[in-house]
């Protein structure tokens, strides 16, 4: 059955017996997505009683017992002309005199409409009699919440007089409000909504600083919220791509269990690995490091870095608060000179700051915390090879960490890998475990994210739900990297930065030409020359290329690689030299897998952020990750 047949199959479900509300697990409360993604939109739920948590995404007050509008002027009727028709009028009213009589409703109008983010609502002062003030006036405050289970939100109707906030700080975005009530169709029939909860009760309310509060209702560019990645997932977008990254993480589990893998946890920190890498050590911890150096101005580093991010606030703000050009301009400014303060400090404190660095090579490691080298995991294949060739076919979940100095819109120091390892498997295998895969997770999203994936593609990329039904539909195209270097070299239309050669390496122009504009869709390259790929790998029998391939899909580039890896103890033997490994020993207890019992074996690794921005259009990775870390940037 297909999406669009499970999701009348529900609605007919839904018609003959309305699910029962049911309370979020662990919590007294009912969460959104039980309320709003029934196939009625709750509407059917009028009448119960529930208790609602979340935060303020925005809101309104309307005074209680306001009087209505004051009528339109008197029309003046021009009388007949004797030859014309007794029932016809003229309305004879100035543009001047529609305005004035406007102009309360507008001023009424404009206070309601500027409540939450860093304004509120204009409530009226007490009236005074004399000079004794009276009761304030009570309102109806009107809010829409999220509680992050959905990307609906579900609008609060409260009485202002059963809070002890104020309504200016009950109504600030961002605040946290559990309320208990009875839930009914709205009042106002030209609401989009068909459910609203009129609460009874207020039984918490967590209220923000709005002038320190970073969000506000204007919507901020994702790369701006990366500055604040606490507070981001509150955002609906961000909320709705941490949906779609924990469905595709249940996928992946789904669909390697289904299919007979064991999961395997393999170390983060590891003494055997190969490129770039972070190394793990206590040896660099010498109390000079931590001694803060002080000017003679009674400066430290430190302090002006925290003034440095404390001005950088500021001009957020006020860019945010719509504050006249002379106070950004003059904050622009001074947050210019503390920067330069700030680099005067830091040149002053390189001398003494290096003559206390111990250089690697001179570092004692038998006194280091393992006593002996290690370094950040990179791949968790070499690890999972172990427990293949005992258990079978089994898989991982986990970071991975790469320490090349790049800052792009598809790197990450820390990424998340999803990698597989099969014993009794060679390359062909491997490749259909990566197109099965592949497709799975394509289609678990459209069956089981609808809503989030609808969001996405209004707010994202129009394109997504054709592109994923598209591929979880269709059967991957397979080459060479031999037909690919043929297919970029017979394109005489355009010039690539890196001229396609046989024995290059295929960069991400090249990939992309291949992805983007020939076949328009994920292809599935394979066999590269070995001096490209890492030395573990299998050779092939022309002994000029290895058996690996990368899953390349459009936009986005390589999404999953994959490989049979070297099982004959003297290739790898020998590979080992060819790429001047000099820390052999390292590799023993590898190389004991091809000296005891050794197998042909393959495996695949998906990068999970990778696959995020094929499945929902983001421009960059870093938006991809809860807290992305890259080249000089580890903001939490």
């Amino acid at each position: 059955m297909d999406l669009h047949g499970k999701t009348h199959q529900k609605e007919q479900d839904d018609v003959v017996s309305p699910k029962p509300i049911t309370l979020s697990k662990y919590s007294n409360r009912v969460e959104l997505k039980t309320l709003l993604e029934r196939s009625d939109g709750g509407a059917k739920l009028a009448g119960k009683r529930v208790v609602i948590g979340g935060w303020v995404k925005s809101s309104r007050a309307v005074k209680k017992d306001s009087p209505p509008p004051p009528p339109p002027p008197a029309v003046a009727v021009t009388p007949p002309s004797s030859g014309g028709n007794q029932s016809s009028t003229t309305a004879n009213i100035s543009c001047t005199e529609i305005i004035q009589s406007k102009m309360n409703i507008f001023r009424k109008l404009f206070d309601v409409l500027s409540g939450g983010g860093k304004t509120y609502p204009i409530f009226d002062k007490p009236e005074l009699a004399g000079h004794k003030a009276t009761s304030p006036p009570e309102y109806i405050l009107y809010f829409m919440i999220s509680d992050g289970s959905s990307v609906s939100n579900l609008q609060i109707v409260v009485d202002s007089a059963m809070s002890t906030v104020p309504a200016t700080q009950l109504m600030a975005l961002g605040t946290c409000i559990v309320a208990e009530g009875v839930l009914r169709q709205p009042l106002a029939a030209s609401t989009k909504h068909v459910i609203e909860l009129e609460a009874e009760k207020l039984l918490h309310v967590g209220t923000v600083d709005p002038e320190k509060y970073p969000l506000s209702k204007k919507q901020l560019p994702l790369h701006m919220l990366r500055d604040f990645s606490h507070f981001r997932p509150r955002t609906t977008t961000v909320g709705s791509v941490t949906r779609v990254h924990s469905a595709l993480t249940l996928a992946s589990h789904t669909f390697f269990q289904y299919n007979g893998f064991q999961y395997v946890q393999v170390p983060v920190i590891t003494s055997t690995g190969y490129g770039e890498m972070f190394r793990v050590t206590t040896l660099l911890d010498d109390k000079e490091e931590k001694k803060h150096v002080k000017e003679k101005e009674g400066f430290s580093i430190d302090t002006v870095k925290a003034a440095i991010k404390e001005k950088t606030r500021l001009i957020d703000h006020l860019k945010r608060s719509d504050s006249n050009g002379e106070a950004v301009v003059a904050a622009v400014h001074d947050l210019k000179k503390t920067s330069d303060l700030a680099s005067q400090l830091e040149m002053k404190q390189k001398p003494k700051a290096s003559s206390t660095l111990i250089k690697p090579e001179k570092l004692d490691i038998s006194k280091d915390f393992f006593g002996r080298d290690t370094y950040l995991t990179v791949s968790g294949r070499f690890h999972l090879e172990s427990y293949a060739c005992a258990v079978g076919k089994v898989y991982t979940f986990g970071p991975r960490f790469v320490a090349d100095k790049i800052d792009n819109a598809r790197h990450l120091a820390e990424m998340w890998n999803v990698e597989t390892e099969m014993a009794f498997s060679e390359l062909d295998d491997a490749m259909d475990c990566a197109d099965e895969f592949f497709k799975f997770l394509c289609k678990y999203l459209l069956e089981n994210r609808e809503e989030d994936m609808k969001f996405i593609s209004k707010r994202v990329d129009k394109s997504i739900a054709t592109r994923l039904e598209a591929t979880a539909s269709s059967s991957l195209l397979r080459f060479s990297y031999t037909e690919a270097i043929s297919l970029l070299q017979k394109e005489t239309s355009r010039t690539f930065e890196t001229k396609p050669e046989w024995g290059v390496a295929l960069t991400a122009e090249h990939l992309s030409y291949l992805t983007d504009e020939i076949y328009k869709g994920p292809v599935i390259i394979h066999s590269y020359p070995r001096e490209v790929k890492p030395f573990y790998i299998r050779l092939n029998d022309d002994k000029k290329t290895v058996a690996a391939f990368d899953l390349v899909v459009p936009k986005v580039g390589v999404v999953i690689t994959g490989s049979q890896n070297e099982e004959r103890h003297e290739v790898l033997n020998a590979r080992i030299n060819e790429f001047g490994i000099t820390t052999r020993e390292k590799f023993d207890w590898y190389l004991d897998l091809r000296r005891h019992g050794t197998v042909k074996h393959s495996g695949i690794s998906l990068k999970m952020e990778h696959m995020l921005l094929f499945a929902t259009g983001l421009p960059d990775i870093k938006d991809a990750i809860p807290f992305p870390r890259s080249w000089g940037k580890a903001n939490n």
